[in-house]
């Protein structure tokens, strides 16, 4: 469904966004599909034991989504938030995990000593902060400190800003626009011909060959754009120039729009930032340990991201998948086309993966995983599955480097899309004429109508 057109910005609202969501349902009458108020408390897979399906050559049995028919299935036990003490089991075939990563579990700092217990004022994560109706009221005459430096902890102190504190370890490419000097990032990021520049799993030898020889011209390309919003932002004046390059933000998904206005407000004094590599508490704020200095708190707000694969393993009931669920310590949650896990059967996980845009990525999964219910292609072995988990491992180790849990896929998205395409049997090159197909950066609209 396309976007109304009244909206006409590239980055639309979170209120515009909610807003097409909820015209979105209206229109397909999606709403008496959907069941609200309910807390799912675990899933359990039902039939085989863990010992058969390790031992299976073929995923699910056969490769196929519903396996052999032999009693598989999933059981979900389900709390109802608004009637105390009901809870329903339900049976299904096939399940799809739509969870996401950034709800649901918050990323709380640890304190070997001096801990929020010695803090009289309020602590809440920004989970709790988005929730509030009345932020105004909740601020006003207070002192707040926001601890983080991405996206929401930039919000959050744009929007309480009366003055407030910004406690940050990492400095992260928060840029004003999407383009420079008029020409959009995605000309450099987001069509065919940028894909030659970085390797891609599954390459190949001469595919990998030119990737190196293009190397030195993506790193050029990513200091004309550094030097672009060091020139238009006052990042070095604040001391907020990034310790990464360009680059490494846009494939690690490490990118945000800066809220309108935000360094306006650092001069003025709305906004102090202060960077500190660690912190405690005291009974009145914030302790900064490297700096010796105390910032006076009553508020404090952890806009410190949250544990999505926590959350992932979390909902499993057996051990036996929470182990495998979201990978180990070192490595990401190891999911075939970003969607399967080669010893998880009768289950997809859509919207897991990061990218610059998520619900274009997701809307390509969740594409590829109907036509799959729908029996348009089978699965390879599991073998060939956990190989391509292994390249898809040593992309993100190279080029999400410490960020790596995110599974970002924002720069390789078209070869991700090519390889779903082909699995569904549809043509991957979406546009018309060759200077197009190679030049115009691709987006949702390029795959409207996918057959």
């Amino acid at each position: 469904m396309a976007w109304p057109k009244s909206v006409t910005e590239t980055y639309p609202s979170h209120h515009k966004v909610m807003e097409y969501i909820r015209s979105y349902e209206c229109k397909f009458q999606l709403l008496k599909y959907i069941k609200l108020n309910s807390l799912v408390l675990g899933v359990e897979y039902l039939g085989a034991t863990e010992g058969e399906i390790m031992s299976w050559e073929q995923w699910s049995g056969n490769g196929t989504a519903f396996g052999t028919g032999k009693d598989g299935g999933w059981r979900i036990t389900v709390k109802d938030l608004k009637e105390v003490g009901n809870t329903q089991v339900f049976q299904v075939d096939f399940l799809i995990l739509c969870i996401g990563r950034h709800s649901g579990t918050p990323n709380i700092p640890e304190f070997s000593a001096n801990g929020p217990e010695l803090f009289k004022g309020k602590i809440l994560h920004s989970l709790d902060y988005s929730y509030m109706d009345n932020v105004a009221h909740f601020v006003k005459g207070k002192h707040v400190t926001i601890v983080g430096s991405g996206k929401s902890a930039f919000d959050i102190a744009a929007e309480v800003a009366k003055p407030c504190t910004i406690i940050y370890r990492t400095k992260h490419w928060l840029v004003h626009k999407s383009s420079i000097w008029g020409v959009d990032l995605s000309y450099f990021y987001l069509n065919r011909i940028s894909q030659l520049l970085l390797h891609k799993p599954g390459e190949g030898f001469l595919r990998y060959m030119l990737a190196t020889a293009l190397s030195p011209l993506r790193w050029a390309i990513s200091k004309v754009i550094e030097t672009y919003f060091k020139w238009s932002i006052p990042l070095q004046k604040h001391g907020m120039v990034p310790d990464y390059s360009f680059s490494f933000a846009m494939s690690s998904c490490s990118i945000a729009m800066l809220p309108e206005g935000f360094y306006n407000r650092v001069d003025d004094g709305s906004i102090i930032l202060k960077k500190s590599k660690a912190f405690n508490f005291s009974n009145d704020g914030i302790i900064l340990q490297d700096r010796n200095e105390t910032i006076k708190s009553d508020i404090v707000i952890l806009a410190t991201g949250f544990r999505g694969d926590q959350k992932l393993r979390d909902i499993f009931t057996a051990n036996w998948c929470r182990k495998i669920a979201a990978g180990s310590p070192d490595t990401a949650s190891p999911l075939y086309r970003e969607c399967i896990h080669p010893r998880i059967p009768q289950l997809a996980i859509v919207g897991y993966s990061e990218s610059l845009t998520n619900i274009y990525a997701s809307e390509r999964m969740a594409n590829w995983v109907a036509h799959f219910l729908a029996g348009g292609f089978k699965l390879p072995s599991v073998t060939c599955m956990e190989k391509s988990v292994a390249e898809w491992a040593k992309y993100k180790n190279i080029y999400n480097g410490k960020y790596f849990r995110r599974s970002c896929i924002s720069t390789v998205n078209i070869w991700l899309n090519d390889l779903l395409c082909q699995d569904i049997g549809c043509n991957p090159k979406r546009k018309k004429g060759f200077l197009a197909e190679w030049f115009q950066p691709y987006g949702p609209a390029d795959y409207a109508g996918l057959h």
